[in-house]
C-alpha cells in the first residue's frame, strides 16, 4: 500500500499554534497545508549558513505543544535532506525529521504575521489560478 502523505509531529509553543490556526482559518485551509506552505518558504533558504544557525536557535527554545500534521511524502523527504544540509553547514545533527520540521516551522512563524498572511495569499492565489486553468 502506497501512501502519498506522511504524518509528523511538530513541537511548537501555544502562541505559535494559535498563529498557525489563525493563518489556516484566514486562508480557508487546514494547518497541515499552512505548515507545508511554510516549509516551501523556509527550506530553500537553508543553504545559507546564517539561516541554518537561525534554525538551530529555534530548537533551543522550549516548545511545549505537540501538533500532528500531514505532509506530502515528497515534502517530508525534503526534511531529511534539509537536516543533512544544516548538519553540513553547522556541524550539528538534528536527529529526526520531526526536529527539523519543528525548527523550520518555528523559524517560519518568527516572521511578521502580516508578511506570513500576505505570502500565504500569494501562494493560495497561484494554486487557485492553476486549478481554474486545469
Amino acid at each position: 500500500m502506497e501512501c502519498d502523505e506522511v504524518m509528523l509531529t511538530v513541537r511548537i509553543t501555544a502562541t505559535e499554534r494559535t498563529l498557525l490556526r489563525a493563518l489556516a482559518q484566514g486562508h480557508r485551509s487546514d494547518v497541515s497545508e499552512v505548515v507545508a506552505d511554510g516549509l516551501l518558504d523556509v527550506l530553500p533558504s537553508l543553504h545559507c549558513t546564517a539561516d541554518a544557525y537561525r534554525l538551530l536557535a529555534a530548537l533551543t527554545t522550549p516548545a511545549p505543544c505537540a501538533l500532528t500534521v500531514w505532509l506530502p511524502a515528497e515534502l517530508a523527504d525534503l526534511l531529511a535532506l534539509a537536516s543533512a544540509r544544516v548538519a553540513q553547514s553547522t556541524g550539528v545533527r538534528l536527529g529526526s525529521s520531526c526536529a527539523m520540521l519543528g525548527a523550520a516551522v518555528r523559524l517560519w512563524l518568527a516572521q511578521d504575521p502580516q508578511r506570513l498572511a500576505a505570502n500565504l495569499s500569494t501562494m493560495h492565489a497561484g494554486r487557485r489560478s492553476a486549478l481554474a486553468a486545469a
